[in-house]
């Protein structure tokens, strides 16, 4: 038997055993709910905090990561994981608890309760929603596709792979609701981050654990300021990028929020945390370094040349369908946030409030979908994936970020100061980054420190309009039970 032959069966098989073992799981469970919303987009309230660990972390953890930040070849990128424990832990302490009380389904919810009004909440929704399905989805299928490229070795059209990747990850999403999504991540994060180490403990042998001739930029963790991570960086835009994606992304909080309980919740969201600080460093960032010292700087391509070069076929085909399940998963895990978005923020709130969750939800999985796929080649031309995600989510995060601090922080606040205030963030932001701009990155700031002057200047922003346009005057007050209960 060749070895791709040996790889595909291998592959085949445990991807069919994974999703064999996620419908025994969810065989059953909620088909007779009276809350199909609750079902659908938060498993019934249901999942213990493995699941909730289980979920967040792959459905962070796929191809963008793994693919995206070891294709930067340089151990600088552990600095996103590292920073991000910080987030996880804003997200149990502060936000788990606000979004518990105020029993949100998404997490503008919270915004339409504290600024009272719908339309804050359907602004903002439609902005995660753009979000995820004109970065993310794409994004994830593109990396996905072209490791599976790259392992295999294999003479095809990325578009073939890309097409395979949605289909299934579609019907995932449109069939299985939250529950099945969080099951198959559990199952498939358990076997992705086995295999990811194997690959690290691999790839070390291969260099006899020996890192002689790597240019010491690629070794450092105090980035300079060429790197993509300037070390200053960690003091301004970097811990609050974190508090947006972990503490506000409904595809990230989504997860905690289907949990029974505050506390169930917050024991998933610090073992999620615990893996990141763990496991996860290394695994983004060793391979690529040691790609770039067996094969050079060949970016995003390190990745799968590691593991098609490395692994012997049956290992190969194990991670392979580890891999493919990532995808699936972050892939599915983004549809369904997205989708869930649109019904409870848009779709109940201004055409029908009792719509067939199922079949209005499956609709727009498949136009998701279908725009994903169309911007595949869009992130095939960029030179690093990874970076590209972060700078053009930068456009969404600080904005929809202040939004949240100011609803969070202060009462008397008009919703359409914080909906201006928005719109203005987007603005500076695009003025502020992309190269086109006559104020493209002034003084040579880098985008992350453009993201905490994006996010100060949203919030004076709000502020003011507030004050000299609506004549209301901001109350600082935290979002407390008391207040909760009350409203």
């Amino acid at each position: 038997m060749s070895d791709n032959l040996i790889q595909i069966s291998v592959f085949l098989g445990v991807t069919v055993l994974i999703a064999f073992l996620t419908y025994m799981h969810c065989r059953g469970k909620g088909h007779s709910s009276t809350n199909q919303t609750k079902e659908y987009f938060l498993a019934g309230g249901g999942l213990a905090w493995y699941f909730v660990a289980g979920s967040i972390t792959l459905t962070n953890l796929s191809t963008d990561q793994l693919v995206g930040m070891n294709g930067n070849q340089m151990a600088l990128l552990a600095l996103w994981e590292f920073s991000a424990v910080v987030g996880l832990i804003v997200l149990a302490k502060v936000f788990l608890p606000v979004y518990y009380r105020y029993k949100c389904t998404t997490t503008t919810e919270l915004l339409e309760r504290r600024y009272n009004d719908k339309n804050i909440r359907a602004v903002i929704s439609v902005l995660f929603f753009a979000g995820s399905a004109l970065i993310f989805c794409p994004a994830v299928i593109y990396s996905g596709s072209l490791f599976m490229i790259n392992m295999f070795d294999l003479n095809v059209n990325i578009m073939y792979v890309a097409l395979a990747f949605a289909a299934i990850g579609a019907m995932y999403a449109i069939f299985g609701g939250l529950r099945a999504v969080a099951v198959s991540d559990t199952y498939s994060g358990v076997l992705l981050l086995v295999m990811a180490l194997v690959v690290v403990f691999v790839a070390l042998e291969a260099i006899n654990y020996d890192f002689s001739g790597i240019p010491p930029e690629r070794l450092t963790l105090i980035g300079d300021n060429e790197s993509p991570i300037p070390w200053h960086t960690l003091l301004t835009g970097m811990i609050f990028i974190q508090m947006f994606y972990w503490g506000t992304n409904q595809v990230i909080t989504q997860r905690a929020m289907a949990a029974p309980s505050l506390k169930e919740a917050q024991k998933g969201v610090f073992a999620a945390a615990a893996i990141r600080l763990l496991i996860v460093p290394t695994i983004i960032v060793v391979p690529g370094i040691i790609a770039f010292k067996l094969y050079g700087d060949i970016g995003d391509a390190a990745y799968g040349t590691i593991v098609g070069n490395l692994l012997d076929p049956s290992l190969s085909g194990i991670f392979a369908a580890a891999m493919a399940a990532a995808v699936l998963t972050t892939y599915n895990s983004n549809l369904n946030s997205a989708t869930a978005l649109y019904v409870c923020d848009i779709h109940q709130a201004y055409i029908n409030d009792k719509p067939n969750v199922p079949k209005l939800s499956g609709f727009v999985t498949a136009i998701l979908t279908i725009v994903s796929l169309a911007l595949v080649p869009v992130y095939a031309s960029a030179d690093s994936i990874i970076n590209l995600i972060q700078q053009l989510y930068g456009l969404l995060s600080m904005p929809i970020l202040s939004v949240f601090a100011v609803g969070l922080l202060f009462k008397n606040v008009h919703a359409n100061a914080a909906i201006t205030s928005v719109v203005f963030g987007i603005l500076l932001y695009a003025s502020l980054s992309f190269e086109f701009s006559p104020i493209h990155a002034p003084f040579g700031l880098h985008y992350i420190h453009l993201m905490f002057i994006t996010l100060f200047s949203c919030v004076s922003v709000a502020l003011i309009v507030n004050k000299v346009v609506f004549g209301q005057n901001p109350v600082l007050s935290w979002a407390n039970t008391a207040e909760m209960t009350e409203a």
